[in-house]
Order: structure tokens, then C-alpha cells, then sequence
């Protein structure tokens, strides 16, 4: 992380402890300290990289960027905030104001969503220009064939407004009672993977985003649970090895 000097209230706002109209109450009451010296005023800056800051007593270190790896369950949905609805938001175990998801998944579909504050990294991962494979585990009411596989090899039209790029559709079982398969995708459309299968005949009664570009959901991570990501995990996401 470059050294940055922002100033204390918003310092310790984008930490969680508090809003900066807390923070600032807090400061006239003496509970916030740089390099063991009261803050006075919150336009004091700290050295985001360099300073201790300590706040109630406890020391806060400042980090720039927060990666959470989510499996999203059901019912829950993809934005930082809704009147009505749960968001993703809070159900993670994250204090920060300024995280947000990496695309979206529908209120209805579970699986592995990130969510972050580097706008970077989301718009890489987004870009249309990068192709970044999604691969998600689907379940259908009906018959997946070969024939369908080779539709999506070559890039369906989907309807009159959307051709979908090439996809690969691996399937795992079919038969009477519906289909399993893994579909994978290059694109994120609007309900794109339930819009693909209708295309086809079928009705998705079942759908979880199993990958990301290099990031993998753990086959042990329960539904509904979030972490942060390893190091080696965001290496992965900017390129690296």
C-alpha cells in the first residue's frame, strides 16, 4: 500500500468505528490519539502506512483495500443497500462503508460473489473487453443433450435482443426428472444463465456461481458465510502468480 495521510475522521470511518459525526464527538472527548498525541481537530491527517492511531484505546491499523469472499445464499441481494430487501452487505462480517459487490447475483441464485472497494480490481474483472469465465453449477426441470452443448459452443441467440458468446456446458446428469450441469460463461448479462437455458428449452430451478476468473468457491465454505481473501487469492485476481 502507498503511504497516504487522510484525515483522522475519515480514517477511522472507513476502519468501521464509528461515523465521522461519532469520530468527531469522540475526538472533543479526548479518545483519539496519533503517535501517543491527542487529536484536536478532525482534519488532523495520519499517515495511513506510518502512524499509530489509537482510538478508545485500542489501536486501529488503516487497510486500504478489503477483499470478502461471500457464498451468497438465497433471498439475499446484490447491493449495498434496499429498503426492503436483506443486501449482501449485511450479512458479511465487515464494518467498512465503502464495499460493494463485484457484479451481482440474482436474489435467487447462491454461490461465490466478491465484494471490495478497489474499483480497480471490480472493473477488471467486469470489463466486457477481459472475458472473465464464470462458472456456475446449474439444475433444470428438462432434457440437457449434446445438441445443446455444441448451441453453446458456438454462441445461441438467446432472444431478439441478446446473443450469447461462446459457453461451455458440461453435463453432469439428464433424464426425466431434470438435468444437472456446469455451465460456464464469459459475459454477465441480465439473468443471462436462466435465459440461456429457456432458450433451450429448459427452466433453471436451481443455480450457484461455483467461480470467478482464478477464484475458486471452497466446497466446504457454508452458504450464507463470507472471509477474507488470502493473499495468494488477490495475486491471482491482479494477474499474478
Amino acid at each position: 500500500m502507498d503511504v497516504m495521510k487522510i484525515r483522522i475522521d475519515k480514517y477511522l470511518a472507513d476502519m468501521g468505528a464509528g461515523s465521522r459525526t461519532e469520530i468527531k464527538d469522540d475526538i472533543r472527548k479526548g479518545l483519539v490519539y496519533i503517535n501517543g498525541n491527542k487529536v484536536k481537530s478532525a482534519g488532523e491527517k495520519a499517515d495511513t502506512l506510518n502512524d499509530e492511531v489509537a482510538y478508545k484505546e485500542n489501536i486501529i491499523k488503516y487497510i486500504e483495500f478489503e477483499y470478502i469472499l461471500l457464498n451468497k445464499p438465497a433471498g439475499v441481494v446484490s447491493a449495498t443497500e434496499d429498503r426492503k430487501e436483506k443486501t449482501v452487505l449485511d450479512i458479511i462480517d465487515s464494518k467498512r462503508k465503502d464495499l460493494f459487490p463485484v457484479g451481482r447475483l440474482d436474489k435467487d441464485t447462491e454461490g461465490l460473489l466478491l465484494l471490495t472497494n478497489d474499483g480497480m480490481l471490480a472493473h477488471e474483472l467486469l470489463s466486457p473487453k477481459k472475458h472473465v469465465d464464470k462458472k456456475y453449477y446449474v439444475e433444470t426441470d428438462g432434457l440437457l443433450t449434446d445438441e445443446h452443448r455444441k448451441l453453446f459452443k458456438n454462441g445461441i441467440k438467446v432472444d431478439d435482443e441478446f446473443t450469447a458468446k461462446e459457453a461451455e456446458l458440461q453435463i453432469l446428469s439428464s433424464g426425466d426428472k431434470g438435468s444437472k450441469a456446469y455451465l460456464t460463461i464469459r459475459e454477465g448479462k441480465y439473468h443471462q444463465v436462466k435465459r440461456m437455458m429457456e432458450a433451450v428449452g429448459n427452466t433453471v430451478t436451481y443455480l450457484k456461481r461455483i467461480s470467478m476468473g482464478p477464484l475458486t468457491l471452497p466446497e466446504d465454505m457454508e452458504t450464507g458465510t463470507s472471509r477474507m481473501l488470502t493473499d495468494s487469492e488477490i495475486n491471482m485476481l491482479k494477474g499474478g502468480k
